[in-house]
């Protein structure tokens, strides 16, 4: 009887066990990572970067942000803050910053007729297209403070961009890069183009250096400059640090200055997907119910396998993780500091809209113009930069082996 009475109390207290293990499941890191992303927070960041007007390369008011930006990595503990130092010479003979006209005119800006069908990057064009392009005329600007700010033109010499690290816990000399432009043209406040992509990488970095997050492979945070004139400050970077990958310095230090590629992800253009112009070429005010975030690679590059599964693994990532709005995979990435990557190592990048085909046909009205300002932008618009912010973060928890201490 009593060895009956035993067995009974230890199948209650194996019941019981195996009930309190259905009520109270591991929690999921991802998830909890997640969830430290605030909308308020996000959009604290682009206003900060705003306070710098368009941040137009070559400028006081870049260096200033380059400066602030540093500041913010910093104040989050961001592991190895540093800053990458370069050369950049305007073209000759002069001519407007940017690419934004290529291939989105008939004339493409320059009074050479192009292909009117294929978009930058490839991929048809469908539906209306509007008129787009740069904004170089300072009396488009309204606000006379921010026409002040945005006054001093662009000088050639030294420039600078900003990286931070967070360090691998077992395999340190593996990494994914998460990158953004932080500059920007068009007399404006470049809060879309790219503030909004440059405070998504912030706010990653600031969440992954936690004290309480650990992480088995090594990420970099990088804030590209000259983005806007060719890319120039991610192929400075790549000049510089593409030889020194998986080198241990100093040797048997276990130190990985510049850990081997796994993946690089840019982030640019993230807030305003609000469908097709309308015939007379202007776009609903409202950020369209079923806007997504696209997510890019290219399909004639020499990573092109690898670039595709890493794009689809952020479509996953979306799909568990994302609040509000979904994603969509696309093989026509251009125009962003991923470009010259893409041949280097699996490169996507995240964008309101297709690049080529959309972008560039005017489906966004405030790319590189006056109005790219923080109050033109509403909840609806910021929230889609933070979903993005969630894919990313949920696909590179995942990849980097994030967990919470």
């Amino acid at each position: 009887m009593v060895r009956i009475h035993v067995s009974i109390l230890i199948l209650i207290a194996a019941t019981a066990s195996a009930q309190d293990t259905t009520r109270t499941p591991a929690p999921d890191p991802i998830a909890q990572l997640v969830a430290r992303l605030e909308l308020e927070r996000y959009k604290a960041t682009i206003k900060g970067l705003t306070q710098f007007g368009d941040r137009r390369q070559g400028t006081a008011r870049n260096r200033a942000a380059v400066d602030w930006i540093e500041q913010q990595l910093r104040s989050y503990g961001c592991g190895d803050v540093s800053r990458l130092t370069y050369q950049y010479q305007s073209p000759s003979p002069p001519s407007p910053e940017g690419r934004g006209g290529q291939g989105v005119r008939p004339d493409g800006g320059q009074g050479v007729r192009r292909d009117t069908t294929r978009a930058s990057g490839g991929g048809r064009y469908r539906g209306i297209r509007a008129r787009t392009g740069v904004n170089n005329d300072s009396l488009r600007q309204p606000d006379a403070a921010l026409r002040a700010l945005n006054a001093e033109p662009t000088t050639p010499g030294e420039r600078q961009e900003v990286y931070c690290t967070k360090i691998g816990r077992t395999r340190p000399n593996e990494m994914y890069i998460i990158g953004a432009h932080m500059d920007g043209i068009g007399w404006g406040e470049a809060a879309n183009d790219d503030g909004s992509g440059t405070a998504i990488v912030m706010e990653l970095a600031r969440i992954f250096s936690a004290p309480d997050v650990q992480t088995e492979r090594s990420i970099r945070f990088a804030l590209w400059n000259n983005e806007e004139t060719g890319l120039n400050g991610a192929r400075a970077y790549i000049a510089q640090r593409q030889a020194l990958q998986g080198k241990e310095e100093p040797p048997g230090s276990g130190k990985y200055p510049e850990p081997t590629w796994l993946g690089m992800i840019q982030h640019d253009m993230m807030l305003f997907d609000h469908g097709m112009p309308r015939a007379d070429g202007t776009l609903s005010p409202e950020q369209r119910p079923e806007a997504d975030v696209n997510i890019e690679f290219q399909s004639n590059s020499k990573f092109v396998e690898a670039s595709q599964r890493l794009a689809w693994i952020f479509h996953v990532a979306n799909e568990k993780y994302a609040t509000d709005y979904p994603a969509s995979v696309g093989p026509h990435m251009t125009n962003t500091d991923s470009g010259p990557f893409q041949d280097l190592v699996a490169a996507i990048s995240l964008r309101e809209n297709e690049r080529g085909t959309q972008v560039g046909a005017g489906w966004s009205p405030h790319w590189h113009q006056p109005t790219d300002r923080y109050a033109t932008y509403s909840d609806k618009d910021f929230r889609l930069g933070l979903n993005a912010a969630q894919t990313t973060l949920a696909a590179i928890a995942g990849l980097v082996g994030a967990t919470i201490k």
